[in-house]
């Protein structure tokens, strides 16, 4: 690896950290209707597991409902039983055509304790952000014994500090968005 693809590599990894907390983030209820609660579930359809939204149109019409209208008209059952089985917390109603979820809103407690799942998740975020940084170091000093000058390789160690610097805070500053949408009211 040369200096520039460690460098690139190094902000790749990081980026899917952070799109990897995002994608976490829209599946936690923050008692607003968002089709990213249920766009990752998995259908039986057809035999296979499909994600949802590959399966349907999903919308918010309303702050607190949410409206599945599948392509298939027959797959309405297999979605409502993907949804009863997932962990969500919200009984659909059907009317054999569309499929209803009423968003309830969040109490105090689970407010908190979604506060506490977005903190975990950002976390575990960081860690992988913090390996990615270890992986690059390591592969700094690879190229520092395949004859990098030593002022090339600290440079490339200081900009793989900068990346993850600015990484982390990403990470915290999508934290800090959740938890005020979660502790909204």
């Amino acid at each position: 690896m040369s200096y520039d693809e460690v460098l690139l590599d190094t902000e790749e990894r990081m980026e899917k950290c952070v799109e990897h907390l995002s994608d976490d983030y829209r599946g936690i209820k923050s008692g607003r209707a968002t089709p990213g609660l249920v766009e990752g579930i998995r259908v039986e359809y057809y035999g296979s597991p499909t994600p949802l939204k590959q399966l349907a149109n999903i919308g918010a019409p309303e702050p607190a409902l949410l409206v599945i209208k599948p392509f298939d008209p027959s797959a309405i059952s297999e979605i409502e039983k993907a949804i009863q089985k997932s962990d969500i917390g919200i009984t659909p109603m059907t009317d054999g055509k569309i499929i209803r979820l009423p968003v309830p809103s969040l109490s105090e407690e689970q407010r908190k304790k979604y506060v506490k799942l977005a903190k975990d998740k950002a976390e575990a975020q960081r860690v992988a952000i913090r390996n990615v940084r270890r992986d690059a170091n390591k592969a700094a000093d690879g190229l520092k014994n395949d004859g990098l000058p030593e002022d090339d390789c600290d440079k490339l160690k200081g900009e793989i500090d900068d990346l993850t610097k600015s990484y982390t805070k990403k990470i915290d500053d999508a934290l800090k968005a959740k938890t005020a949408e979660l502790m909204e009211v």
